[in-house]
């Protein structure tokens, strides 16, 4: 049967070649692949790799899409790229490589016995080999209203368009599911201004791929970023609007009910198997393959989410292309390749957050753990061993030893002599073989770098050699490892280092651009900013040719900074630009409810802030108040609904915030100084005040602290604060650049002083140099060693005139400006305040 005429929707495949064709037409055989996606895909890539004039091939999508990387939809709902920049294979591949693409086109029926593909608009192909890569569905919860308007999966582009397109008309979204897909769909919507609410059933997040103490871990520093959850919540119905056609709320079965004007269902996948059952191919959670990928008709293959094979359906990335290699190799009849199954590990960047587990991270009778927790520096890593062997891990925060560690599970290796140091990677724990080397170049060329994509150490080497590829945008266009989700891009960096040594120089940290939305560096964003005078962050997106017209969570609080910092008269603060705990005004804590922190001047009280204090516990039923190393009170366990009326009794009261959630000045301690003790030599706390009297309201980069000590024998601390004042019997020596964190630095001497007024002149100065030149996040030590303490003495100290213009800078940046705590508590913004959603 000879196939019938392209449709005009389709790509024309390439005519058939020989040296024969002239005189003896060739028919190739026909292959047509069901399904565009990322598996078939592969497929036909490995394919046209060992086979490329096999075949006539046909493609039939059933979106309007070439194939794209569906793992990248959560980058395009938080603005970040563009469905242009996730395209795998362009209309182009397909032409070039002789394929016929049926965009749009949704295949409805297989005719066996003719061996026919008919699509719903009649279209109709023959086949002598066909490829299923139908992929999966997803799982919508069987509960009254989930027909409803605003009630969608998260599976495609179009669900992404949808999502888009709510959140620029609507305010409350839900999303059920605490999954990987679940957590990005809610982080998106929450970066497009959604109030976000994640409904989980299980007792923690990401329970498939990671422990509890993870999932908390995970839990807490999205509740940072403004996310709600509630787990172990069983959605009981979806509740419709006054015209019963959209969903307004959803209802649990506890009773409780939440608004909801968006719902996204990211609850689980089945695979698509209803084209197979429909034209007789066994199928039993999946279309059922040997290990060839061939299905019960040995005509017919499949790979994808679709397949079930010995048992299992695998739904991450990397199996898949395993599969698609096997079944590749065998379409091209090269008879050799079997697919048995795949060993996973999962690597994952959540919202930016590196997750990876493998094997049996949960552990359990007869196995040991291994345990790393820093809580406070946001990593955790468990190791699982059973006879002496790695079972099992999960990481947190820290995942760069994940391939090392996994290829140690996978080789079954013996690893009791690095029993003691296995916890702490794979340099610490001298690997036999790889002294002295990096984890990079100690990998086994099979091991796999990029899980996404199913890249090898080995694969990366060659193209490197072979093509001659010198920094990571070339090996990562070239093999695409590190082109999906971006967690391996360090190994990847340190791969290319070591193949090519000297010849590769990474891009310098002030150089790398600030986020996926540009690629420009902070310096070059500051320049633009006060070379250009921009003043908005719409006008700085414009002018720099922003990829995302809106930004993304990375590169708006940082813009709003630079705008306030070097306009501070004219660019007006974005709330919606800052984090959570700047917008609510409190910090948030793991149980969901705040801390809030009134300011001390220089650590001193009085009876009526303490009686103020103490009102607002009792009125507002606070369960814990702790005196913080700060000299403060910090009144924890408030709750959300709370803060705007606490903070408006506390305004009554004379009290304002001690901003212990900004990126500001947050506290200057004291000691009791020659005010009472006997060894003091200077009025300590009367300079403490001084000094956070004249910052209060100051933004930064990052948090500032301060400290005056009134003797030598510095009970303030100040020798690890970012400006430390010392008192001595001849004025005060100044230090800068300390910090008191996870890694203590002790800071750096910086001048010696008589007066209080030049305190205030040098250490203004100082902060000035910082707020001017420091990158967003960037703590003062981090500031000074990038610049060099010579440099910041250059322009503090010995340029006399330069130092005083730094100081008025900073004095005219505070001087009418009022703090955004203090527009929404005091005067005409009163009401705002207390009608503020946080």
């Amino acid at each position: 049967m000879n196939a019938p005429a392209p449709s005009s929707a389709a790509v024309p495949a390439s005519a058939a070649s020989s040296r024969f064709a002239s005189h003896f037409p060739v028919h190739k055989p026909r292959l047509v692949m069901v399904g565009n996606g990322m598996a078939g895909c592969r497929t036909l890539e490995e394919l046209l790799k060992i086979a490329p004039d096999h075949y006539d091939i046909t493609v039939f999508g059933a979106e309007p899409h070439p194939n794209y990387n569906r793992i990248l939809l959560s980058p395009v709902l938080a603005g970040e790229m563009t469905l242009d920049e996730i395209v795998l294979n362009d209309l182009a591949w397909y032409a070039d490589n002789g394929i016929a693409l049926h965009v749009n086109k949704k295949v409805v029926q297989i005719d066996r016995a003719r061996r026919l593909v008919i699509a719903e608009d009649g279209t109709t192909v023959p086949y002598d080999r066909l490829l299923l890569a139908t992929g999966s569905t997803p799982f919508i919860l069987p509960v009254p209203g989930n027909a409803l308007d605003g009630v969608i999966a998260y599976r495609d582009i179009a669900d992404t368009d949808a999502m888009i397109n709510a959140a620029r008309t609507h305010r409350h979204a839900v999303v059920i599911g605490g999954g990987l897909l679940g957590l990005e769909a809610a982080n998106g919507l929450k970066l497009r201004g959604m109030d976000v609410t994640v409904v989980h059933i299980g007792p923690w997040l990401l329970e498939r791929q990671l422990d509890e103490v993870a999932g908390r871990m995970l839990q807490q520093s999205l509740e940072a970023r403004g996310l709600t959850f509630l787990l172990q919540a069983q959605t009981e119905a979806l509740v419709a609007d006054a015209a019963g056609t959209r969903v307004r709320a959803v209802r649990f079965k506890d009773g409780l009910e939440i608004p909801a004007d968006l719902v996204v269902m990211a609850v689980g996948i089945r695979p698509n198997t209803a084209l197979a059952e429909s034209a007789g191919i066994h199928c039993n959670r999946g279309i059922v393959v040997s290990d060839t990928l061939q299905t019960f008709d040995p005509r017919i293959y499949a790979v994808g989410e679709c397949v079930s094979h010995r048992g299992i359906a695998y739904g991450l990335v990397a199996p898949l292309f395993e599969q698609a290699k096997v079944c590749a190799n065998h379409l091209a009849h090269h008879g050799i390749g079997r697919y048995q199954g795949s060993v996973t590990s999962t690597k994952l960047k959540v919202t930016g957050i590196d997750l990876f587990s493998a094997g049996d991270f949960m552990g359990g009778e007869g196995t040991e753990e291994i345990v790393l927790h820093d809580p406070a520096g946001g990593v955790y890593k468990k190791l699982v061993l059973k006879d002496n062997k790695l079972v099992g891990g999960v990481m947190y925060g820290d995942t760069a030893d994940g391939p090392w560690y996994f290829q140690l599970l996978k080789d079954g290796r013996d690893v009791h002599e690095q029993r003691d140091r296995l916890i702490f990677g794979q340099s610490l724990a001298g690997d036999v073989g790889h002294q002295g080397q990096n984890s990079a170049a100690a990998m086994a060329d099979d091991a796999e770098v990029c899980g996404c994509n199913g890249i090898t150490k080995g694969t990366i080497v060659k193209a490197i050699k072979e093509q001659g590829l010198f920094t990571l945008d070339e090996v990562r266009k070239c093999t695409k490892a590190s082109g999906s989700c971006g967690s391996c891009t360090g190994l990847v960096e340190q791969i290319i280092a070591s193949t090519i040594g000297g010849a590769y120089t990474p891009a310098a940290s002030d150089k790398k651009p600030m986020c996926q939305c540009t690629d420009h560096g902070h310096e070059a964003v500051r320049r633009a900013i006060r070379e250009q005078h921009l003043t908005s962050g719409a006008a700085v997106r414009h002018f720099l040719e922003w990829k995302t017209p809106d930004g993304c969570e990375k590169c708006r609080p940082a813009l709003n900074y630079y705008l306030i910092s070097t306009w501070p008269h004219e660019a007006k603060d974005d709330p919606q630009s800052r984090f959570i705990n700047e917008r609510a005004h409190a910090n948030i804590q793991k149980d969901g409810t705040y801390s809030v922190v009134p300011r001390m001047w220089g650590g001193l009280t009085t009876p009526a802030e303490l009686r103020a204090i103490a009102d607002a516990a009792e009125k507002y039923a606070v369960p814990t108040l702790k005196v913080t190393g700060g000299q403060r009170i910090d009144l924890l366990g408030v709750k959300k609904d709370d803060l705007p009326k606490m903070w408006a009794d506390f305004a009554a009261a004379g009290m304002v915030s001690g901003h212990a959630y900004g990126k500001s000045i947050r506290t200057v301690k004291t000691c009791v100084g020659s005010e009472h003790c006997r060894f003091g030599t200077q009025k300590s706390m009367d300079m403490g005040i001084k000094l956070e009297r004249m910052l209060f309201g100051m933004w930064s980069p990052h948090k500032v602290k301060l400290a005056v000590s009134g003797c030598p024998r510095n009970c303030a601390e100040a020798g690890i604060k970012d400006v430390g004042v010392i008192g001595v019997d001849s004025g005060y020596e100044l230090y800068v650049a300390g910090n008191g964190g996870i890694k203590t630095e002790v800071a750096e001497f910086l001048v010696k002083v008589k007066s209080d007024e030049e305190v205030k002149e040098y250490a203004g100065a100082f902060l000035q140099l910082y707020r001017e030149e420091g990158f967003y996040l960037e703590r003062t030590v981090h500031y000074v060693q990038r610049v060099g303490l010579d440099y910041v003495k250059r322009r503090v100290v010995e340029d006399g005139e330069g130092r005083r213009q730094l100081h008025a800078r900073l004095i005219d940046a505070l001087k009418d400006v009022p703090d955004p705590w203090l527009e929404r508590v005091q005067g005409a913004e009163r009401h705002e305040f207390a009608t503020i959603e946080v």
